[in-house]
């Protein structure tokens, strides 16, 4: 019955676009292909920028208009945003949660409108209104993390090693598989004692920083390094978001890390910022994972295209993404983890950033 439903949707915003009469040829941004409603949940994050820029860039060279929002981590704004977007009668909904079980009553109406909507980057749940998912595969970006956590562990001698976890805000579906796709890595590291969490602290919700907020995960780290390291040193920090990297690393300096006494630890990270591109280039942060948004962005495109020409979009997993309500067909994108060996290859000989952004 279901897709049943998600048919009739398509095949209506295909009649839909074709009464406008174009095909979505490249460069016209007149909207004569249709209106997309894209509501992103930040600007203070570059990454949420980079995702909005580049998903209304190939929107609109496709043909249609968008309507791009941002609710700046605020639930009932959003809300409000898309609600607008299903009043105004957008054709597909794209739609990155600030909270992933925040959308109920409003997708319901969008659903009534026979209005087709894609998950961005974060699975909304308890809705059986979703109809695709488009993200990086989430597990595997926490299985990279505490890879190259344990690498460059390895780097400073043979351990044990003294380390510190962080998650990300418990709102976000994706959290929970950065967690346990880097506890699959950690967990009998632990377990054997090559690696000790002094600070006890080893549950998701302990570790949870809520909106991905760079000023709390500061804190906590300071609170850590005062109660528990009075006489230990932190080895390593698992740091699941570059935001949260730059406050962990804030909070060590501030601790004597980095100066003549005691190695900055070896810190994770994800996003691919410039802020900790560059930290990574003068050797503070270790790591981060680099997500191409603009491959994302390329995906959510295809998919629109695929439901407008009453095609079935192109998905590879069918079984991961349970919204709690059903399985949301999903296209994931492979993550790429970057250190300072590999920073020009992977995001400038790319063409993400420039060699001057980095300077």
């Amino acid at each position: 019955m279901r897709k049943f439903i998600a048919t009739v949707a398509g095949a209506a915003l295909a009649l839909s676009l074709a009464a406008c009469g174009n095909s979505g040829s490249s460069g016209d941004t007149t909207g004569k292909a249709g209106t997309v409603g894209v509501a992103m949940p930040t600007k203070s994050s570059e990454r949420w920028i980079a995702d909005g820029n580049n998903i209304k860039k190939q929107l609109e060279a496709a043909g249609y208009k968008v309507d791009l929002q941002y609710a700046e981590d605020d639930i009932p704004t959003q809300v409000s945003q898309v609600e607008n977007m299903v009043t105004k009668g957008v054709d597909v909904l794209v739609i990155a949660a600030i909270d992933g079980t925040a959308l109920g009553d409003v997708l319901d109406q969008a659903e009534q409108s026979k209005i087709p909507i894609i998950a961005y980057d974060r699975l909304i749940r308890e809705s059986k209104a979703v109809d695709y998912y488009t993200t990086f595969d989430n597990f595997k970006v926490g299985v990279l993390q505490a890879q190259s956590l344990v690498d460059g562990l390895k780097t400073r001698g043979d351990g044990p090693y003294n380390v510190e976890l962080f998650a990300g805000s418990p709102d976000d579906n994706n959290a929970t598989f950065f967690w346990n796709g880097a506890l699959s890595v950690l967990q009998p590291l632990i377990d054997s004692g090559q690696m000790k969490v002094v600070s006890g602290q080893t549950d998701f919700k302990q570790a949870a920083i809520l909106r991905w907020d760079a000023a709390t995960a500061q804190k906590r780290m300071e609170d850590i390094l005062t109660k528990s390291y009075t006489s230990a040193t932190v080895d390593g920090v698992l740091s699941p978001y570059d935001g949260l990297s730059i406050g962990i690393i804030a909070a060590l300096k501030a601790n004597g890390y980095g100066g003549s006494g005691k190695k900055l630890p070896i810190v994770t990270g994800q996003d691919a910022e410039v802020a900790s591109v560059k930290s990574i280039l003068a050797g503070e942060q270790y790591s981060t994972i680099f997500k191409d948004t603009r491959e994302l962005a390329k995906v959510t495109v295809d998919m629109i295209k695929a439901i407008a020409n009453k095609q079935t979009p192109q998905v590879n997993d069918t079984k991961t993404y349970d919204n709690g309500v059903k399985v949301v067909p999903a296209y994931l994108l492979d993550p790429v983890p970057v250190t300072k060996d590999n920073v020009t290859s992977a995001l400038v000989d790319t063409g993400y950033y420039t060699a001057s952004e980095l300077q």
